[in-house]
């Protein structure tokens, strides 16, 4: 398939943990985004979660026709050479209108997503993706993204869920974790990945680089 060149690149406290007011706290901070810079990846990708907590305005769209979408589509709104891409598989997010912002946006949804809600982000300048009839085809959405939209390298930057998927679907080329010098220790603040059945086999990597910090933190680059 043609897909971007995909890595999982998060910042995390020595146990692991991912909980942005946390990691916000941690020496290493800084680092965060130099990383993200040197990994040439000017299109990054964040779950609901995440975007409903530092991006999207407050509320839910709400449809007064729920039909859904119902079939596979996309809308290039605005053309750019990086995207800041969210996964929002039912279409819930609410949105300012593209020029608001200094990234253009990206939607991913599922043909489940109403069809009111993709005009709606039609009306804000905003691009889309609808892919898969149940859940966001996350492979087909990456083929889409690579074929219509030219992403070439792509950053996820989410929380477990999205992570995870990525890394399930086989769509990860590289995890790249800046490790900040501090330990969060909380109980149910999320790992990197999270979820997977218990009997899932141990995935494989490789080591791609190391190169630590003076104030502590410690980038590690692992190839999948």
């Amino acid at each position: 398939m043609i897909k971007p060149y995909i890595i999982c690149h998060m910042m995390t406290s020595v146990d692991g943990r991912i909980d942005c007011a946390m990691t916000e706290q941690l020496p290493g901070v800084d680092e965060y985004y130099k990383t993200l810079a040197i990994l040439e990846a000017p299109s990054t990708l964040s779950g609901r979660v995440t975007a409903q907590a530092e991006m999207a305005l407050p509320g839910v769209f709400a449809a007064k026709n729920p039909a859904p979408c119902g079939k596979e589509g996309f809308a290039k709104n605005a053309a750019a050479d990086g995207y800041e891409i969210v996964v929002d598989t039912k279409g819930t997010l609410l949105w300012d209108d593209n020029a608001a912002y200094d990234k253009p946006h990206l939607i991913i949804v599922s043909e489940q997503a109403a069809r009111e809600y993709l005009d709606y982000l039609d009306a804000r300048g905003i691009s889309w993706i609808a892919a898969g009839k149940e859940k966001i085809d996350l492979k087909r959405a990456m083929e889409i993204l690579a074929e219509e939209f030219g992403v070439k390298r792509l950053a996820v930057v989410g929380g477990p869920a999205v992570n995870s998927s990525f890394l399930a679907e086989g769509l990860l080329d590289e995890i790249s974790l800046l490790i900040g010098a501090g330990i969060d220790g909380r109980g149910g603040f999320p790992p990197v990945f999270d979820g997977f059945a218990r009997d899932r086999a141990v995935t494989p990597l490789r080591l791609g680089g190391v190169q630590t910090f003076k104030d502590g933190a410690v980038w590690l680059r692992y190839l999948v």
